[in-house]
């Protein structure tokens, strides 16, 4: 039985969409999952080193010295305070994923 040229150009193109399907689906059953990358975040507390000298530090340069020291404190606790809501709001988001 001899076929036309058109019905076996038809008939292989009513194949694809199955063949791209099956591969889809090869694909989700072994393909590497990307949303099971878990993070691995190391936290360095900060050291402060002060050395002590023996020198004589004038009335200004010693407030101007404990203003700044003041200052870095202060950044520092901001800093830790920002780093915990982000932290918070990725496990929020986390589980919301985990919801849907």
């Amino acid at each position: 039985m001899a076929y036309s040229e058109t019905r076996i150009v038809i008939g292989g193109l009513t194949h694809v969409p199955v063949l791209i399907f099956i591969a889809n689906f090869i694909k989700g059953k072994f393909g590497i999952k990307t949303e099971e990358v878990k993070e691995t975040v190391v936290i360095e507390e900060a050291v402060k080193i002060i050395e002590v000298k023996d020198t004589v530090v004038k009335g200004g340069k010693g407030e101007a010295i404990k203003e700044l020291s003041k200052k870095l404190d202060s950044i520092e606790q901001k800093a830790g305070e920002v780093y915990e809501k982000v932290k918070k709001k990725k496990k929020d988001k986390k589980k919301k994923k985990k919801k849907d």
